[in-house]
């Protein structure tokens, strides 16, 4: 019995944390937006002949994207998967580390 609600409390805390970074990501596309708003209209009111907020849109458009394939690519280079992986080994580290303490 034990072992379910050890189940399903892993996989509670797995959905939150996975819930956590798709908030991340939504006020992260929020901010992208709002800024840069507010950059073309600077930009319209200043010198409108040089479309300068073009590059800053670019260059955290790129970072936007990266960030929304790290959250919703499940299997992605960092997923889940090489989570777990990577949790398992420093479980098994440490444990042999402290064995002989």
């Amino acid at each position: 019995m034990m072992d379910m609600n050890t189940t399903k409390d892993e996989r509670y805390l797995r959905a939150k944390r996975r819930l956590d970074k798709e908030k991340e990501f939504y006020r992260h596309l929020f901010c992208y937006v709002v800024i840069n708003l507010i950059l073309i209209l600077i930009n319209y009111w200043t010198f409108w002949k040089v479309k300068w907020f073009f590059f800053p849109a670019v260059g955290w458009g790129v970072g936007l994207a990266f960030h929304a394939a790290s959250v919703f690519l499940v299997n992605g280079f960092f997923g889940a998967q090489w989570e777990e992986r990577k949790i398992r080994q420093y479980m098994r580290e440490e444990e042999e580390n402290t064995r002989w303490e």
